[in-house]
């Protein structure tokens, strides 16, 4: 599988200031002006990860989603054929409205690109599944440092060895993102993203990377390595890159994901997925 390395994502300075609002941001990406990390762009509006797949695995791929809510928590859903998801934005495009794509064959990247319109099939079903970026607002209205976004970088993403529950031809081991927090703030995260189980939830782990896998927290699978200061704790949540994990065991013919950290910005408001 390509190592995040090759994806040539450089992070976008002018982010906050440049991209207000959803429309903006996915223009932006459609016109290739965009091709970094969305983290702070329309603040206040859900952004998804993507999950494409032939039909015929639409149905098998919907019911892992359900088996495994928090890390796979979907959002939208296109008809097959149909790169439309009218229900997060009327203005929506999926084959241009994220900053970068990968193309998979047979579990390997073949290809990491900006627009998959050449890819595009009548056969495929979209889904775009809830991601952290929405509680990420949450926890920074409350004070809460978060240091990849203070450094402009994508969040850091581990392969655990947590493993999902297997549905049909999908089964894998969880994705979590990390963010470093002093134990007073990673009790108030706990605390303020178990009101969005729609978008990944409460952290599923604190402390003890080892015990989930994880051997060294400055190498992450996917995303940018932040340092862990002596005085916090690493937390982590399920993240929507599971599907490329799952996707790289089960080995479909044909699949396009979402690049890491490149997400789509839709028409809705974190504070409709919030239950408090």
């Amino acid at each position: 599988m390509a190592s995040t390395a090759s994806l040539r994502i450089a992070p976008q300075p002018d982010a906050y200031s440049a991209y207000q609002t959803p429309l903006a941001v996915r223009q932006a990406c459609r016109s290739g002006a965009l091709t970094g990390p969305t983290a702070g762009m329309a603040p206040g509006y859900v952004q998804g990860n993507l999950a494409v797949l032939p039909k015929d695995l639409a149905e098998e791929f919907l019911r892992f989603c359900h088996f495994n809510p928090r890390p796979c928590p979907v959002i939208g859903m296109s008809e097959p054929g149909s790169f439309k998801v009218p229900t997060l934005g009327e203005d929506l495009d999926i084959r241009t409205d994220f900053p970068g794509y990968r193309v998979w064959q047979d579990g390997e990247v073949i290809a990491d690109t900006a627009d998959v319109t050449d890819y595009w099939r009548d056969d495929l079903v979209a889904f775009v599944i809830g991601c952290s970026l929405s509680f990420e607002e949450a926890l920074m209205a409350e004070g809460l440092p978060l240091r990849h976004v203070e450094r402009n970088v994508r969040v850091p993403m581990f392969r655990t060895n947590v493993q999902c529950v297997p549905a049909g031809r999908f089964s894998g081991r969880m994705v979590m993102s990390m963010r470093p927090l002093v134990p007073a703030h990673a009790i108030r995260a706990i605390q303020i993203t178990t009101r969005f189980p729609a978008v990944h939830g409460a952290p599923l782990h604190v402390g003890l990377p080892e015990l989930i896998g994880i051997k060294d927290l400055m190498q992450p699978d996917y995303g940018d390595a932040v340092e862990v200061l002596d005085n916090e704790l690493p937390v982590f949540w399920a993240c929507g890159v599971t599907p490329q994990s799952v996707i790289a065991e089960a080995r479909p013919s044909f699949a396009i994901t979402h690049a890491p950290g490149c997400m789509l910005v839709t028409d809705r408001r974190n504070t409709e997925f919030a239950i408090l």
